[in-house]
């Protein structure tokens, strides 16, 4: 019948509307619900973080001054985090070996770098084929100390000064050799900044750490070394070697009697520095808790006491201000690369 045809599609309308009704409101829900939801998302890694061991990769040989910092770090980070920092050494290549193992982690916030000039702002004027780009493939998180180097000689050593040194050098081109940690490391950069500036020529020799560096001083292998402050400094206080000059352009607190090299030197200036920092894509939020942390840690005043001490000078960076150091220092190094006709390898 026509009326009751008119009546059933009446009711089949309301049931389609009735059906779709519930179906906008969830639509609706949902587009409120959804910031929401994302909100809470964002939050989640730093909220929960860390709820885990988190690896500190050091990529040195142990007893060196990068292994000696990551060790304060994790004991003081372990501390503050309420969880276990765990450093592992992962030497090679002058600290690229370490670094690479970090480019491919997963940017959760668990496995972390220590990390120092060498690999970060040295290796890529160096090594033809570097399997990371430092400035792309890094989350700098903070720069947490400065440190110069000590230019350190064998007590009996004819060499009592950098004069001493230059006037050596100069008269006999190519005798003097240097021990190192490796291509690009701490001392082999401060040789080469000496050698560009001065005009002298002295003999590269490298070893597997600062630790056989400096040995290879004490046993007469080498004529000197520029080891890193944290290192060098106990051999020079215990005069088991002799500190002749320190790199930076002021005299050291830990050190104050002896001079530096620009002293002899003008213009010369050369240091270590440690920074931390994560796999690019690490959430901002634990960027900035572990960022956090650092600060808190080199402004602490036992901590800070003591890196002076040490011969350190406490930094304590952004994240932004870290980034903006590590190109400064980039082209920094380059120029000196350049200068002294150094090839990648």
């Amino acid at each position: 019948m026509p009326g009751l045809d008119r009546h059933r599609l009446s009711l089949k309308g309301n049931r389609r509307r009735s059906m779709k009704m519930p179906r906008r409101l969830v639509l609706c829900a949902l587009a409120v619900l959804t910031p929401i939801c994302v909100s809470h998302a964002q939050k989640a890694p730093a909220d929960n973080y860390p709820s885990r061991p988190i690896r500190l990769i050091t990529p040195y040989e142990p007893g060196g001054g990068v292994d000696i910092m990551a060790r304060l770090v994790a004991r003081n980070l372990t501390s503050e985090l309420g969880v276990s920092v765990v450093v592992e050494n992962r030497p090679g290549a002058g600290g690229v070996v370490g670094t690479q193992v970090l480019t491919v982690a997963a940017p959760d916030g668990y496995t972390l770098i220590l990390d120092s000039p060498s690999p970060l702002v040295v290796a890529p004027y160096l090594m033809k084929k570097l399997n990371y780009d430092p400035q792309k493939d890094l989350a700098p998180i903070s720069l947490i100390a400065d440190v110069p180097a000590v230019l350190l000689v064998k007590n009996d050593s004819p060499i009592h000064s950098v004069k001493d040194l230059l006037t050596l050098a100069r008269k006999e081109p190519g005798k003097l050799t240097f021990s190192s940690s490796g291509l690009g490391g701490t001392a082999h950069l401060s040789a080469q900044l000496l050698k560009v500036l001065a005009d002298v020529d002295l003999l590269h020799v490298p070893y597997k750490g600062t630790a056989p560096a400096i040995q290879a001083v004490l046993t007469g292998e080498v004529t000197m070394t520029f080891a890193d402050m944290t290192a060098g400094l106990p051999f020079a206080k215990n005069h088991q070697l002799r500190a002749v000059a320190v790199t930076t352009p002021q005299r050291n607190p830990a050190l104050p009697d002896v001079p530096t090299v620009a002293e002899a030197v003008p213009n010369y200036a050369s240091s270590v520095w440690y920074g931390l920092l994560a796999p690019k894509n690490t959430p901002r939020p634990i960027i900035d808790k572990l960022n956090q942390a650092i600060v808190k840690f080199v402004q602490t005043p036992d901590v800070n006491k003591m890196l002076v001490e040490e011969g350190a000078e406490p930094k304590g960076s952004s994240p932004e201000q870290f980034r903006v150091f590590l190109q400064q220092e980039s082209e920094r190094w380059g120029n000196v690369i350049r200068k002294s006709g150094l090839e990648p390898q």
